[in-house]
């Protein structure tokens, strides 16, 4: 078994990254012999990081159409995942070479790219990495394509990929922060992006967390942020996946932007909070926020604080929203997806 994971990399943000190391690893523990590799952006910060064979490229593999496909060639996998990135010149490249190709969008322009004529018969699979809630289900015009296109990838709604901890081993991360489990504040802002505002936007989330700390509320603060008073507040620089995953299941709140990290959070049925860093987390978060399954509020410290503050202590609010959470729950799909590629590949 040959997988070869091509994720959007970047300087900032690691959601695609995260998604599929989540599935690469999971891939691993199911088959130990399987051979997986991944390309990245060599200025990505996890790009010295990578637990599997890795080629880096001066940037995200979008940019490189020659060297991947070329790449593609040269290795022959069984299987290709395009997450957010690819172009039909290295889609093409893992078609005509035998591989299976599968292509993660989770954002509408990627979407529309995957439900263009020249690209449904260069898939096998095409998931949208949301809810189906949340990204609309599949229009009249894409499901025409689907019926009529010379080839029919199989299109699924992913609504979240993270792994899932024993209720043991997260209260064993839990103490590793002197943090006691249902008892603390998870603040994750991630790593921001390109997109306008977004720059300042991790530093912001950071600030809250520092004011939720102040007011001895038991708070760990996750990322690269700097911090001038660090006093009473937890701070870890760099979490590992699956630590994150085990810290998520067991905070009282989550405070986190409207990326992957928020409904990976719900997935675990966690009370969250959420700010957006880019145009399309405000749709997301509004979808939630409109459901009641988490609270939204704008980019800026002292709403952000706020916010935590009182679904920490009010008891009451967080029984609603758990409740809400309950009747629209968001799915952890990892297994789903190690499944479905398992299959592919074989």
């Amino acid at each position: 078994m040959r997988i070869l994971f091509i994720p959007v990399s970047a300087p900032t943000g690691s959601g695609e990254y995260s998604r599929s190391i989540a599935i690469a690893q999971s891939l691993r523990a199911m088959n130990g012999g399987a051979d997986i590799s991944f390309v990245l952006n060599r200025h990505a910060p996890y790009a010295t990081s990578v637990p599997f064979p890795s080629v880096l490229l001066p940037s995200s593999p979008t940019f490189h159409p020659r060297e991947v496909s070329a790449l593609i060639r040269e290795r022959s996998p069984d299987l290709v995942v395009f997450d957010n990135a690819g172009r039909t010149a290295q889609l093409r490249a893992a078609h005509e070479s035998g591989a299976r190709v599968v292509y993660i969008s989770s954002r509408a322009r990627q979407r529309r790219k995957a439900f263009r004529l020249k690209w449904l018969p260069l898939l096998d699979e095409h998931w949208i990495a949301w809810p189906e809630f949340m990204a609309g289900s599949l229009s009249a015009t894409e499901r025409i394509k689907l019926r009529w296109g010379a080839r029919r990838p199989t299109v699924r709604f992913i609504d979240a990929i993270i792994p899932n901890p024993s209720a043991e081993e997260s209260a064993h991360v839990a103490e590793r922060y002197g943090l006691e489990p249902d008892g603390f504040t998870l603040v994750v802002p991630g790593g921001g992006g390109a997109h306008p505002g977004a720059s300042e936007g991790p530093q912001t989330m950071a600030a809250a967390a520092l004011r939720l700390a102040r007011r001895g509320q038991p708070t760990l603060l996750v990322g690269p942020h700097r911090l001038d008073d660090t006093a009473g507040l937890r701070h870890t620089p760099h979490l590992p996946l699956r630590d994150l995953a085990a810290l998520m299941a067991r905070a009282r709140v989550v405070v986190a932007n409207g990326g992957d990290t928020l409904l990976q959070a719900l997935s675990f049925r966690r009370v969250c909070v959420a700010a957006p860093l880019a145009h399309d987390q405000e749709n997301r978060i509004r979808h939630c926020a409109d459901v009641g399954i988490a609270t939204g509020v704008e980019l800026d410290d002292v709403a952000l604080a706020l916010a935590a503050e009182e679904l920490y202590h009010d008891g009451a609010r967080r029984a609603q929203q758990e409740a809400r959470i309950a009747e629209r729950p968001i799915r952890n799909d990892l297994d789903t997806a190690v499944e479905a590629l398992a299959r592919l590949a074989a």
